[in-house]
């Protein structure tokens, strides 16, 4: 399949998904619309993801009202789509949904799968109840017609609306990038608010990352599974 990558900036791109991504022959294109790209011709695309970034969703940028369109553009055509964070809250919009402010979900959180996530083909196969890397200080309300597919305290954490998937939680990440995050993170007024150890987030970060990428690389493998032409 040949893949569309919304990637808003350089350390918060495909990660793990890119290794699985890769390993499947497919092949991938990245489109950043913060640098100022055209958007691409979706017609070109089997599929697509759209990842985080530092930005937040109610900034007024000119790139993510394109990005929006683009999205709704995807939706519309009924392709494949898995977005994450900040693409998952720009997700919510173009389908329909709200944002909004939520207190600050930052490092290792509960996260708990809905009754409905069992028969869905990407999320099912997660634990029913697990530690996600988290790094985000708005939420989104599933737009009409979607499927909520998994809750933390604070707020919706994954759900489908047509052939299209929205993940808060940041399954995609790679150590790498999760440390320059944490390195950076007085760049981030809700972490220094919430008085971010950073030391500690490191540390455990360190410890749990292996098996949470083993986690995002099925996860990345079951949706490229389901987008895939019978």
């Amino acid at each position: 399949m040949r893949i569309l990558a919304i990637v808003h900036e350089a350390d918060a791109g495909a990660g793990v998904f890119g290794e699985v991504i890769a390993a499947g022959d497919h092949e991938l294109d990245e489109w950043n619309p913060i640098d100022g790209e055209d958007a691409p011709v979706l017609d070109a695309y089997d599929a697509a993801f759209t990842f985080g970034g530092a930005m937040n969703i109610t900034d007024d940028l000119p790139s993510l009202n394109l990005e929006r369109r683009v999205l709704e553009e995807l939706l519309g055509r009924d392709t494949p789509l898995l977005a994450v964070c900040l693409g998952a809250e720009l997700l919510a919009e173009a389908a329909g949904g709200s944002v909004h402010r939520i207190d600050p979900e930052i490092g290792w959180l509960d996260v708990d799968l809905t009754e409905a996530a069992g028969a869905d083909p990407v999320i099912g196969a997660l634990p029913s109840s697990f530690d996600a890397f988290q790094w985000h200080s708005y939420g989104f309300d599933p737009p009409p017609g979607a499927t909520e597919l998994a809750r933390s305290p604070a707020c919706c954490q994954a759900f489908r609306v047509g052939n299209a998937w929205a993940i808060q939680f940041h399954a995609e990440v790679a150590l790498a990038d999760a440390e320059h995050w944490i390195d950076d993170y007085r760049s981030d007024p809700d972490a220094v608010a919430i008085g971010l150890d950073p030391q500690a987030l490191r540390a455990e970060t360190q410890e749990l990352i292996g098996d949470w990428n083993d986690l995002g690389r099925a996860l990345c493998g079951r949706f490229l599974e389901a987008a895939t032409p019978a």
